[in-house]
């Protein structure tokens, strides 16, 4: 029987393994978050020669378990005694690699990434290449992927002779016979061709991209547009007509829709990697066929990058581009049968008049923001109502309101409430774009018409949007153009109008200020506490209680106090609820 100090130091190591048996999975998730606690316990000896052997060959668990593990090995460099001893963590990450569960593999990956910083160039080849090896000839395709994600991290710190032998495991891995393996490499081929030789990238990596380009699979074939950036980055200008070029036209008209769009999602990030005049020479007109592509998720893609793209072409002959080859396509997908491809459009084609400027904007562009105003999608019209700002600096808004009202009215009062709820909150926006003349003129009976809305959620989104409207043209304005017509509501037949008037005092007491309040607000709200609807007076319970910071206490005192006293009495209970709290809250006990 060993003294206590044994006892006490393997216990740690006997409760782990105690919860890791155990049948509740929970328990055992929490024994794996708390495996930083029990290796402290245990001390860095004992966690390298006990804990990680045991936890290498016990491991057949959930995949949360295995992923709570995976993440916790990752950060474990200082409990098994520094970067020296880094290298005792790869055997159960190397376990953790070949698992079936993607999201566990992965973790691991991004641990063992993790770790790899922390080997020494020597531990790095005595210990890490090995285990890239094995991944990369494992017979299950799930170590073969894992490997793929490795490469690249230890590439640069080895010696040529295991560099050489580290592009040779990957060449094999890029022709694997299983698409998840070539989809794992062409996924990783980009970062490991930015850690390669210039000389390599020419000789190893383009082949490989090539063939990867051209793979049976569209899944590996799409991977390989993503690394095509990264390729043409490393690459000097005069290489990339001849090696990257050729493979790019021809994903650009790949006979799969999901390579097609990939180009098109890439696309502005694709022509920064290949400059100018490639750009003007090959890009423009494979742009163009993506904004006319027959899959509707490729002209949505490339829609998406309309403005980018523009603002990235050459200066010297950015406008004639666009006018010739850009435009004529645009103008086409207004009018696109696919709302997904309109609604893309509509939310970047504001920005080309900042581009093209106040002329063209007005004689081209805005003819095409009218057909979006009156489109059918309620989210076209939203996308062009949002980003008006920008068009608004370079025309003007005479110039637009002439033309958009009718479009906003028609959105304001759509069947659809969340159409009107989007109206709603734009409407502070427009409002500071169209100024206060132009708004009492042309909006402000809509914003009115809003408080009687059939939709709780409307009428409250209204409220909100006077308080920050006040907020906007100041309480002079509230009280000639609002404060009227919100009290007017409180003689409303309907009880649900005059609660708004209630939640509107609410809202407006403190942008309108003391004056106006005690005034012309309060005497209303007092009023109202003999409404017959108990709803409505224990509102008013509690708008007393909000507007009471913002009165005069001799109005408190005088008028607010008696009527909240005679709430308090009320027969019913939620009356008598709120009458008290706003007593005790005001301090008028």
């Amino acid at each position: 029987m060993a003294g206590a100090d044994g006892d006490d130091s393997l216990y740690p190591i006997a409760v782990l393994i105690d919860e890791l048996r155990n049948e509740d999975v929970q328990l055992r998730l929490n024994s794996i978050k708390k495996l930083s606690t029990i290796a402290l316990a245990l001390g860095v000896e004992r966690t390298r020669t006990e804990l990680l052997p045991f936890l290498t060959d016990t491991i057949y668990d959930e995949d949360e378990v295995l992923l709570a593990l995976a993440e916790q090995l990752g950060n474990f460099t200082m409990l098994v005694g520094g970067p020296e001893y880094v290298h005792c963590l790869l055997p159960p990450l190397e376990s953790l690699a070949t698992v079936e569960e993607t999201v566990v593999r992965d973790k691991a990956v991004e641990s063992l990434r993790k770790i790899s910083q922390e080997h020494s160039p020597v531990d790095l080849e005595v210990h890490f290449e090995p285990l890239v090896k094995r991944l990369a000839s494992g017979d299950w395709f799930t170590s073969r992927t894992s490997a793929c994600g490795l490469f690249s991290v230890c590439y640069p710190r080895v010696s040529s002779t295991v560099k050489a032998e580290i592009r040779q495991h990957f060449r094999t891995l890029c022709s694997d016979d299983t698409p998840m393996v070539r989809r794992a490499a062409a996924s990783k081929l980009g970062e490991f061709a930015k850690v390669l030789e210039l000389d390599y990238v020419k000789s190893d990596i383009i082949s490989l991209f090539t063939a990867l380009a051209s793979d049976e699979q569209d899944s590996v074939r799409l991977l390989a547009v993503e690394a095509c950036v990264s390729i043409a980055t490393l690459l000097p200008q005069e290489d990339l007509e001849t090696l990257v070029m050729p493979t790019l036209r021809q994903a650009a008209e790949d006979k799969s829709w999901r390579v097609r769009y990939m180009v098109a999602d890439k696309f502005s990030e694709l022509q920064k990697a290949v400059g100018p005049e490639i750009t003007k020479n090959d890009l423009v007109p494979a742009f163009q066929n993506l904004l006319k592509d027959c899959e509707a998720e490729v002209r949505a893609a490339a829609a998406n990058k309309v403005k980018e793209f523009c603002e990235n072409l050459p200066e010297d002959s950015r406008e004639q581009i666009i006018m010739t080859h850009i435009l004529p396509c645009v103008k086409e997908l207004v009018s696109d049968t696919n709302q997904h491809v309109k609604s893309a459009l509509a939310s970047v084609i504001m920005g080309l008049s900042t581009i093209l400027g106040k002329d063209n904007t007005i004689e081209h562009l805005l003819p095409l923001f009218l057909a979006q105003l009156k489109d059918e999608c309620p989210e076209v019209r939203l996308n062009i109502i949002s980003n008006l700002d920008c068009v608004n600096e370079v025309i003007g808004i005479r110039q637009l309101s002439q033309s958009l009202l009718p479009a906003i009215v028609e959105l304001a009062e759509d069947a659809k409430w969340r159409v009107r709820l989007a109206i709603i909150e734009y409407m502070p926006l427009l409002a500071g774009q169209l100024g206060v003349e132009f708004f009492d003129e042309k909006l402000n009976t809509l914003c009115m018409a809003w408080l009687i809305d059939h939709v709780y959620a409307i009428r409250e989104a209204a409220t909100c949007n006077l308080m920050k409207l006040v907020e906007k043209f100041g309480a002079e304005w509230a009280q000639n153009t609002i404060v009227p017509k919100v009290l007017g509501m409180a003689n409303d037949p309907n009880y649900l109008h005059r609660m708004t008037t209630l939640f509107c005092i609410n809202a407006l007491s403190e942008a309108c200020g003391q004056d106006i309040t005690t005034k012309q607000m309060l005497p209303v709200v007092l009023k109202m506490s003999n409404d017959q609807v108990a709803n409505v007076r224990f509102n008013v319970a509690k708008s007393l209680q909000k507007i009471g910071p913002v009165l005069d206490s001799n109005a408190l005192q005088a008028e607010v106090k008696p009527v909240l006293e005679k709430l308090a009495t009320d027969t019913d209970m939620d009356v008598k609820y709120f009458a008290q709290e706003a007593i005790s809250v005001l301090a008028l006990a």
